[in-house]
C-alpha cells in the first residue's frame, strides 16, 4: 500500500498522537468524490421546499407527462426564465427523461439553458442514442467539465461509445488526474468489470484498529486545507483490508466498524470470505455473482491480485436491466434505441430479421403446397390447419423463453440439460393430449366429422411434443455453436413448429380422410 501522507492542522488524532492520514486511492491518488459535510447539512436545512417535487403517491408516468406538457407550453411562450426555474428543481434523472420526450428543437433549447452548468449525471441517465444527440449539442470543454464531475465508472460509460476523435477532444479537456483514470478504464475490454468498476474506494492496512480507521474516515470527510473537496467516495459500504503488496485480504462492513470498540484490530473483525472480481470478468458474470451471493459491493483486482477498484450494487442493477432489455429486444429482432433512431436507420436494422422470417414462411408454404390436392378436396383442412401451427408456436415459445432465461442465469447447463429436455417433452405431451381432446371435439361438432377431429387431435399431440423438444434443444444447440440463443432461437423454432404442424395435420388427413 502506498504511504499515506499526514493531514496538516487536523484536530482529529489517532491513538498514537499522530495526525490521521488523508484518504487516498491504492496508488496514492486522492479520492475524487465528496461525502456529506456539515456545510452541506446547513445548506439543506436552509433550502426552500421544492414546489415541483411530486407527492409520493402520485403516479410517476402522470407526473412526467405533466412536466413535459408544462415545459412545452413554456417553450412555446418563449418563457425561458420559467423553464430554467423548472429545470433547477429537477433531479438529473427527470431532466434526462424530459430531454427524451421533447422534439429536436425543444431539446436543443433546453440543453442550451443547461449548458452553463451542465450536470454530468444527466448523461448517465440518457439512452445511448439520445446521449450522443445531446452530447453533440455541447462543446468539448463543456462535455469535459460535465464528465469530470462523474465517478470514473460513469465517466467511462458516457464516453466509451463515442468515436475516437470525440473521445480525444473530451479527454484533452479533462483535468490530468481524471483523464488518467478514464484512460485506464477505457483500456479494459468492453462489457468487462474493469469498465464497470469505480476507482473511488477506501482501503487500509490490516494492522489498523477501529479507532484509527474512524479517525482516518473523519479526517478524510472534511474539506482539505487547499480548498479541494472531501477525499472519501460519495457512497461506500465496505472497508477493504489490504496487505503491504496491496492485495485484498478481507473486508469490514461499515456496520461492523460502527459496532466495534476503538481498540479492536481490523484483522480481528474482517471478513476473509470475500468474492473478488477480476478486472477482465464479463459484466454478466459479475451480475450473476452479485445475485448469487447477495453482494452489496465487491473488490476488483488486476492480474497480480492488487486492489484497483470496486463494483457496487447500483452498477450491477443497471447491468441486469441492460442485459434483460437486450435479450428481450433480440428475441423480437429489434435493436437497442429503435425508439430514437431515424426512420431509415430503424427500417434498415429490422429488414434483415424480416427477410429471414420471409424465408421461413416460404418453407412452411412449400409444405402446404405439397398437400394442395387434399386441401381442395377437404376445405375444412384449410380452416383448421392454422390452429395446429399456432398452438405449436405458442407452446414452443413458452419452452424457449424458459430455456433462454435459464441459459442466461446458468440454471440450465450440460449437467441438467437432459432432465430439462425430458421435462419439456413430458409437458408438451400432457398439453398435447389435453388440447387434442378439446380441438378434436370442436372439429367433430363443427364439421360433423369424427375422423377429422381425430386427425387434428393427433396432429396437435405431435406438434406440441416437437414444440417442447425443440424449444429446449434449439437454444442449447445455438449456445454450443457460440450463437446467442436470444437472437436466433425464435426463427428456428417458428420454422420447426410450422413445418411439423402443417406436415402432421395435412399428412394424417391425406392418409385418413382421402
Amino acid at each position: 500500500m502506498s504511504e499515506l501522507p499526514e493531514l496538516r492542522d487536523n484536530p482529529d488524532r489517532e491513538e498514537g498522537g499522530r495526525p490521521a492520514p488523508e484518504a487516498r486511492t491504492p496508488d496514492g491518488r486522492a479520492q475524487a468524490e465528496r461525502g456529506g459535510t456539515e456545510r452541506d447539512e446547513e445548506k439543506r436545512d436552509g433550502e426552500e421546499p421544492d414546489e415541483h417535487a411530486q407527492p409520493e403517491d402520485e403516479d410517476e408516468g402522470e407526473a412526467q407527462d405533466t412536466l413535459v406538457r408544462e415545459v412545452r407550453e413554456l417553450l412555446d411562450e418563449e418563457a425561458l426564465d420559467k423553464v430554467e426555474a423548472v429545470l433547477a428543481d429537477l433531479h438529473a434523472a427527470d431532466i434526462a427523461q424530459l430531454l427524451e420526450h421533447l422534439n429536436g428543437g425543444d431539446r436543443e433549447t433546453v440543453v442550451g439553458l443547461l449548458r452553463r452548468d451542465f450536470d454530468g449525471e444527466v448523461l448517465t441517465y440518457l439512452a445511448p442514442e439520445m446521449r450522443e444527440e445531446v452530447m453533440e449539442l455541447l462543446e468539448p470543454k463543456e462535455l469535459a467539465a460535465a464528465v469530470a464531475e462523474l465517478e470514473t465508472d460513469d465517466a467511462v460509460d458516457v464516453i466509451q461509445d463515442l468515436d475516437e476523435e470525440t473521445q480525444r477532444e473530451i479527454l484533452e479537456n479533462l483535468p490530468p488526474e481524471a483523464r488518467q483514470l478514464v484512460e485506464e478504464g477505457l483500456t479494459f475490454p468492453e462489457y468487462s468489470a474493469g469498465r464497470l468498476m469505480s476507482r473511488e474506494f477506501v482501503s487500509v492496512p490490516q494492522f489498523w484498529t477501529v479507532g484509527r480507521l474512524l479517525d482516518y474516515l473523519r479526517a478524510a470527510a472534511s474539506p482539505r486545507p487547499d480548498g479541494r473537496e472531501s477525499e472519501l467516495p460519495e457512497d461506500f459500504y465496505d472497508i477493504f483490508i489490504v496487505d503491504p503488496m496491496h492485495r485484498v485480504v478481507g473486508a469490514v462492513p461499515l456496520s461492523r466498524v460502527m459496532r466495534a470498540r476503538r481498540g479492536v484490530k481490523l484483522a480481528d473483525i474482517l471478513t476473509d470470505d470475500i468474492h473478488v472480481i477480476s478486472a477482465t470478468m464479463d459484466q454478466e458474470e459479475v451480475a450473476r455473482k452479485f445475485r448469487k451471493y447477495a453482494l452489496v459491493s465487491a473488490p476488483v483486482v488486476d492480474e497480480a491480485y492488487r486492489l484497483i477498484g470496486v463494483i457496487t450494487v447500483d452498477d450491477v442493477v443497471d447491468v441486469i436491466a441492460e442485459e434483460a432489455e437486450e435479450d428481450l429486444l433480440r428475441l423480437g429482432g429489434v435493436g437497442e434505441g429503435d425508439l430514437y433512431r431515424a426512420v431509415l436507420d430503424t427500417t434498415r436494422s429490422r429488414f434483415s430479421w424480416l427477410a429471414v422470417n420471409l424465408v421461413t414462411a416460404i418453407v412452411a408454404s412449400v409444405v402446404i403446397g405439397m398437400f394442395e390436392g387434399a386441401i381442395e378436396k377437404v376445405v375444412a383442412l384449410a380452416v383448421l390447419m392454422p390452429i395446429v401451427a399456432s398452438m405449436g408456436g405458442n407452446a414452443g415459445t413458452q419452452t424457449l423463453t424458459v430455456a433462454v432465461r435459464a441459459l442466461a442465469t446458468r440454471e440450465l447447463t450440460d449437467a441438467n440439460a437432459l432432465r430439462v429436455i425430458g421435462k419439456e417433452v413430458l409437458v408438451g405431451t400432457a398439453n398435447g393430449l389435453l388440447f387434442a381432446v378439446i380441438a378434436g371435439l370442436i372439429a367433430w361438432f363443427w364439421f360433423k366429422d369424427p375422423l377429422l377431429g381425430g386427425v387434428i387431435g393427433a396432429a396437435m399431440v405431435v406438434n406440441l411434443i416437437c414444440a417442447g423438444l425443440f424449444g429446449a434443444v434449439i437454444p442449447l444447440a445455438l449456445q454450443k455453436l457460440r450463437i446467442d440463443p436470444a437472437v436466433a432461437s425464435a426463427v428456428f423454432l417458428t420454422t420447426v413448429t410450422d413445418v411439423v404442424g402443417f406436415l402432421a395435420f395435412l399428412g394424417l388427413a391425406s392418409l385418413v380422410l382421402l
